[in-house]
């Protein structure tokens, strides 16, 4: 079966899902390769067309071991009739525990044949300078990996004799699912005297939880604690202060620093 075009369909809202799903797709080598971004309000307002005979990369980041609710919400607008996918988590280094299984199981009642997928790491949302939590990944590295994963996937899919081939994709994890974020409102907090109101904390909330009116406004209960302000603000204007947010990030310094590596699943070699 030939590949003839790849579309990546993701909600990245600090960019490491993303990047890892361009790596891949740049290791299958198709030329006809179009994103389908589901972070942003704008963007998940905008319907995907049925997939049908394209080859799809449908990844998200996991939160407490599961997926963003606001991905899955976004993820259910998706339709396809027997479109082989593959399925990709990003994690911060802690566990992916049934993110993965959970992205299959969504994939399968959206119409998808998920043939393979894999679990990669990515900055913690939480992390900084001072308490690095797998800081700078998905690193050269990883995006070796994820190139050599699309080499791998591109001839295991021009092996298949069908599109509708049977593939019996085996992903570890448990249903009932288990984990999830914590239920806690907060959001970053705004340091005054760094902000410039230029604006970019509210260009990349996918939440739409900021507005700028002359000056920088955060709705806090529609916060998901993703941290993409944090990580863009050219200023270093939007910081975590809150104790329990501290507390967490302490914790995952202390406890998740060893290297972990990407896992892949239904691929052999």
């Amino acid at each position: 079966m030939e590949i003839k075009q790849v579309k990546l369909v993701y909600f990245s809202p600090t960019g490491t899902t993303r990047k890892v799903l361009e790596s891949i797709a740049a290791g299958i080598g198709t030329s006809d390769v179009e994103h389908i971004d589901l972070t942003l309000p704008e963007g998940a307002q905008q319907s995907a067309p049925p997939f049908s005979d394209e080859l799809v990369i449908i990844g998200a980041p996991v939160y407490g071991g599961r997926l963003p609710v606001d991905a899955i919400s976004r993820f259910k607008q998706l339709k396809a009739g027997s479109t082989l996918a593959i399925l990709i988590v990003v994690y911060g280094n802690r566990a992916f525990e049934d993110a993965l299984l959970e992205l299959k199981d969504l994939a399968v009642d959206l119409g998808f044949i998920p043939v393979a997928g894999g679990a990669f790491i990515g900055e913690h949302s939480f992390a900084t300078g001072d308490l690095p939590i797998a800081n700078g990944r998905p690193d050269s590295r990883d995006v070796q990996k994820s190139v050599d994963l699309g080499a791998r996937i591109k001839a295991m899919i021009t092996a298949l004799p069908s599109p509708d081939a049977q593939v019996d994709l085996e992903i570890p994890g448990r249903f009932p699912y288990e984990g999830g974020a914590r239920a806690m409102i907060v959001s970053p907090a705004l340091r005054q005297d760094a902000c410039t109101v230029c604006g970019t904390c509210a260009g990349v909330c996918p939440k739409a939880a900021i507005t700028i009116n002359g000056s920088v406004v955060t709705e806090v209960e529609l916060c998901i604690r993703c941290s993409a302000c944090i990580k863009n603000c050219p200023a270093g204007a939007r910081v975590w202060e809150d104790s329990m947010m501290k507390k967490i990030a302490t914790w995952l310094n202390e406890n998740c620093s060893v290297r972990k590596e990407p896992e892949i699943f239904g691929i052999d070699g």
